[in-house]
């Protein structure tokens, strides 16, 4: 996949597929510390311990419509070739967890890609599912909850064109705004 972004998309989905009513997504950039990491949990089925490890094998998929699975073999992949780390945490009606890290500073690192657009389609595309997102830059946090939001709108949905725009912007701004602050 051309970047981070992408990955966090099809595992989110991944997540979706399992029947998860909430997905947590967090991205950690650690300039100082070198570390670009990602964290997906989601409280879905879960899988037991054959599933996790055939999990990142590319020809393996509990898929239906294809007989491959790319996108945890390649973000594997990925993490391993930029001197990082992947793994797996799943139980069986525990849902799931995958952590991915990589060296800031690696040439082969994919670019983290378009984070508000990634994690606005999810709210957008699934309003009645929660995201809580997280983005750390540095020092500085952004984060957001739909939980949170939800009680505010009250019976307003996410994909009301009116929320969806202040929905796009928020995203937007809050992570734009990581980049543009002092350190602390």
């Amino acid at each position: 996949m051309r970047d981070i972004s992408l990955h966090v998309l099809d595992i989110a989905n991944n997540s979706l597929e399992a029947g998860a009513g909430l997905i947590e997504i967090s991205v950690s950039e650690d300039v100082a510390g070198n570390i670009l990491s990602m964290r997906i949990n989601d409280n879905g089925r879960g899988m037991d311990e054959e599933t996790v490890k055939r999990a990142v094998d590319p020809f393996y998929t509990s898929r239906k419509t294809r007989s491959v699975g790319l996108g945890l073999p390649l973000l594997k992949a990925s993490c391993e070739r930029c001197g990082g780390t992947f793994y797996i945490r799943s139980k069986p009606g525990q849902g799931t967890e995958i952590n991915a890290s990589f060296e800031y500073d690696n040439i082969d690192r994919p670019p983290l890609g378009d984070m508000p657009e990634t994690i606005f389609s999810l709210v957008f595309l699934n309003p009645s599912i929660d995201f809580v997102y997280c983005h750390c830059f540095n020092e500085q946090r952004f984060d957001m909850d739909t939980r949170e939001l939800r009680e505010v709108l009250q019976d307003v949905p996410f994909n009301n064109p009116e929320v969806s725009g202040w929905l796009s912007d928020y995203l937007k701004e809050g992570i734009s705004k990581l980049r543009s602050a002092p350190c602390l």
